[in-house]
């Protein structure tokens, strides 16, 4: 795996470099927001280890900037910020997980190791619910003839409604399934997600395949809306 790590305090970008060749990774440092945009849009990396308070360009301005110009590089936010309203934010800016200082190594590594899993799918076929076309392979998300950006966290939370389409998916299995079970999650962290991927594709093609299940969770129309 590919690590490029976002961190502008000298010694925590080292320790997490260290951590990451440790684990049998190759770990790439950049000091600022400016320069972690330029490195994801080279290209090369599996994974973004995020900082909230870079200089320059703050980390939810560089995951908005990136996922606006549709990079899918899975990103963990890492921050010292931990209240329920940060963590929506930076969900809501495009992160796929997120990790409040200080952390544990063992968790830093599993969660690495998670975005990383949810990133490279095994082959499958694709998964389809009328013009709704998904390759979970490759991650390419179709509406009709027109290709959707989503981050790793929207794309497992589709394949996942779709694999049940017309069935209710509880938020404990998304939780579960898309999540690795942190039950330490509240069920807005998945509605922020949800609300997300509703509006990549479903709201511009006026369409409603995911629907709410009130006090259960969601259920995908097998025919796309």
């Amino acid at each position: 795996m590919r690590v490029l790590i976002a961190e502008d305090e000298g010694r925590l970008a080292d320790l997490l470099v260290q951590v990451v060749v440790e684990a049998g990774w190759t770990a790439t440092a950049v000091p600022d927001g400016p320069a972690a945009l330029a490195a994801v849009r080279s290209g090369g990396h599996d994974v973004l280890v995020l900082d909230w308070g870079l200089p320059g360009l703050e980390g939810p301005d560089v995951l908005t900037a990136l996922r606006a110009e549709g990079h899918a590089t899975p990103v963990l936010m890492l921050t010292a910020r931990a209240t329920l309203p940060d963590r929506v934010q930076g969900l809501d800016a495009g992160a796929d997980d997120y990790l409040a200082k200080p952390f544990e190594v063992d968790e830093l590594l599993a969660r690495l190791r998670a975005l990383h899993r949810r990133a490279t799918p095994s082959a499958v076929v694709a998964l389809r619910a009328g013009d709704l076309v998904v390759d979970p392979e490759s991650g390419r998300v179709l509406r009709g003839a027109r290709e959707v950006q989503l981050s790793a966290r929207e794309l497992a939370i589709l394949v996942l409604l779709l694999q049940r389409a017309g069935r209710h998916v509880t938020r404990f299995a998304i939780l579960d399934e898309v999540w690795d079970g942190n039950t330490d999650l509240s069920s807005n962290v998945i509605d922020v997600h949800v609300a997300n991927l509703r509006a990549k594709i479903d709201s511009p093609f006026g369409r409603s395949a995911i629907q709410t299940v009130r006090g259960v969770g969601y259920r995908l129309d097998p025919a796309g809306g």
